[in-house]
C-alpha cells in the first residue's frame, strides 16, 4: 500500500471523527438555544399571568366594595319596609 493511500485513509478516519463530534457539538448548542428561548417564553407568560392576576385582584376588590354598598343599602331598605308594615 502506498503512503498517500495510507495517509488519505487515516485523514478520512480522523476527519470523520472530527465531523461527528462537530455535529454533536452543534446539536448541543442548538438545543441549548432552543431551551433558552423556551425558558424566556415561559418567563414572559408568567409575567403576563402575574399582571393579569393583579388586575383581577383589583377588579375583585372593587366588586367586593360595590357589593358591600349594595348590602348596606338593601338592609336599610328592609329596615324601612319593616317599619312601614
Amino acid at each position: 500500500m502506498s503512503e498517500t493511500i495510507y495517509l488519505l485513509t487515516i485523514c478520512l478516519l480522523l476527519g470523520t471523527i472530527l465531523l461527528v463530534f462537530g455535529m454533536r457539538y452543534f446539536s448541543v448548542v442548538q438545543q441549548a438555544k432552543a431551551r433558552f428561548a423556551s425558558d424566556d417564553a415561559h418567563r414572559q407568560i408568567a409575567a403576563k399571568a402575574v399582571t393579569a392576576q393583579a388586575e383581577t385582584a383589583t377588579a375583585l376588590s372593587s366588586i367586593d366594595a360595590a357589593l358591600s354598598d349594595v348590602k348596606t343599602r338593601l338592609s336599610a331598605i328592609e329596615k324601612v319596609l319593616k317599619e312601614v308594615e
